[in-house]
């Protein structure tokens, strides 16, 4: 029997998949099937900052304007200062997913100020989460905010989520970062367990009939997986942190590259949204251990890391030094200048040839 157990924010979980924070979340009788099916844990829908923003405001506005039509009503809410104006119905899921469950259940939070905001931690702790994941989604187009400035918001934020709570945090960010290990490594400091890598940024798409600008949800692909693959194998072993694979994580290869390269577990969201999340989620854990046994390994702890650059034969393959090496190994599916047509003309031909 393969051991397809792993270790995350402490935490010891029966497999290396975990539910990403999607809609999955969102019903517990899917969420108790996946856990049926192997799943290891699971991580909450976004508590995202500007729906709590937004709720205040509009309380505010009620009680600023709303005194003679809304008097009755007004009476029987607590004082202003004492109303809860956050979405209590995440907290709710919060608790209904604990009580339905066995595996660990992670909340999510999504922002990037240090706003009142963030006491919400705090509650999600209370409302039975084992640990938390901060989601830091920030597109800075201030021209007066420089990246050392950006940097300082994160790190900030990640020092005030931590100073609320006690169970282990995780902090998800994206690839665009100069120095990237520098800022993990300052992410550490400021009280993160775990990274994971990375948030998928929405790009929104443009409507050339209507000349509006709209919102492009796309399903992920097993292709985004290199990217987290290859800073993952970089940053394993020289941070002392747990890492989680984020981002093209489809099948049975996509997380045994994930775990070779570092990661403590892989997360899935888009393949349990694009079809039948238990099947998917059976025929990956099959399939891994088919591979496992192949292979003969015992555990995925045999091979946690094998991948890594400190661990392969080859590091400078995750470095600039690799790129030529690339580039000079390609070769295109028909030379240039020799390919025809079927009049015999030339499709590519070089300066200077006769067309």
């Amino acid at each position: 029997m393969i051991d397809l157990s792993t270790t995350y924010l402490g935490m010891k979980l029966r497999t290396p998949i975990v539910a990403a924070a999607s809609p999955i979340s969102r019903n517990v009788e899917l969420v108790r099937q996946l856990e049926e099916a192997g799943l290891g844990a699971v991580v909450m829908y976004s508590l995202f900052e500007e729906q709590i923003i937004q709720q205040s405001l509009e309380l505010d506005r009620m009680l600023s304007h709303g005194a003679e039509s809304f008097a009755e009503a007004l009476s029987y809410l607590p004082e202003h200062g004492a109303y809860s104006t956050g979405p209590e119905r995440y907290l709710e899921q919060v608790a209904a997913l604990k009580q339905g469950l066995s595996i660990p259940v992670i909340g999510s939070l999504n922002g990037v100020s240090k706003g009142g905001w963030v006491h919400y931690a705090r509650l999600i702790q209370e409302a039975g989460a084992d640990a938390l994941e901060l989601n830091i989604y920030f597109v800075p187009i201030d021209t007066n905010i420089t990246s050392s400035e950006l940097e300082d918001i994160y790190v900030d934020l990640v020092k005030a989520v931590r100073a609320e709570i006690s169970i282990p945090l995780a902090v998800k960010i994206g690839p665009y970062f100069t120095a990237l290990p520098n800022f993990a490594w300052r992410l550490m400091e400021a009280g993160a367990n775990a990274l994971v890598l990375f948030n998928r940024f929405y790009q929104p798409d443009f409507d050339l009939e209507q000349l509006s600008v709209r919102p492009n949800l796309q399903l992920s692909t097993s292709a985004e997986l290199r990217l987290s693959l290859r800073w993952i194998a970089l940053l394993y072993g020289r941070i002392p942190l747990e890492f989680a694979l984020s981002s093209g994580v489809h099948n049975a290869i996509d997380v045994l590259k994930g775990l070779m390269a570092g990661a403590n577990v892989t997360m899935i969201a888009s393949a349990f949204l694009r079809g039948r999340a238990t099947d998917v989620l059976r025929t990956i854990l099959h399939d891994m251990e088919l591979w496992l046994t192949e292979h003969e390994y015992e555990s995925i702890a045999q091979l946690h890391g094998s991948m890594s650059q400190r661990a392969v034969a080859e590091p400078a393959a995750f470095e600039r030094a690799n790129y030529i090496r690339v580039l000079d190994d390609y070769r295109p599916p028909y030379a240039l200048g020799s390919h025809t047509d079927l009049t015999g003309r030339m499709l590519y031909p070089f300066l200077g040839d006769e067309v």
